[in-house]
């Protein structure tokens, strides 16, 4: 199960990082182009937060069967244990939220630039975080072996 789980969790990195990057590089274009928010833009949207939560559902169900995940006396001063106990999962879970916010908060906005605008900030926000917690692990970003 846990093997299963952290192909897929690993797998699912990269479908986020891809939606995510795109997600930005579009809002960003069309916020400085001014131009309308459009049925594409939603979908993009929309496929950004379904894998989003996908990955934070495997995630948080690795969080509890992974044995990299300990909550002992030690875990605080040993750097790899408090990565994976602690600083993956905050630095992931604000990042989801930034990028839930952007989703919602956008879709309820009348004006098309603001939409972009409040899209690309927020992901982007998300995308330093997200990077920022994946160069932490010591594997690198697109590092290929799981540990």
């Amino acid at each position: 199960m846990y093997t299963g789980l952290l192909h897929s969790h690993s797998l699912l990195r990269y479908f986020v990082l891809i939606m995510l990057v795109v997600v930005v590089v579009v809002a960003f274009q069309k916020w400085q182009g001014k131009k309308p928010f459009s049925t594409l833009d939603n979908k993009l949207s929309l496929y950004l937060f379904i894998f989003t939560h996908l990955q934070l559902l495997v995630g948080l169900i690795l969080y509890w069967v992974s044995p990299w995940v300990k909550f002992t006396e030690g875990t605080m001063k040993n750097a790899e244990l408090r990565y994976w106990a602690v600083e993956h999962i905050s630095l992931n879970i604000v990042s989801i939220v930034l990028i839930t916010l952007a989703r919602t908060t956008s879709k309820r906005m009348s004006d098309d630039t603001l939409k972009h605008k409040r899209l690309f900030i927020f992901n982007a926000i998300a995308l330093a975080l997200i990077i920022l917690s994946l160069s932490m692990s010591g594997r690198g970003i697109l590092h290929p072996n799981l540990f």
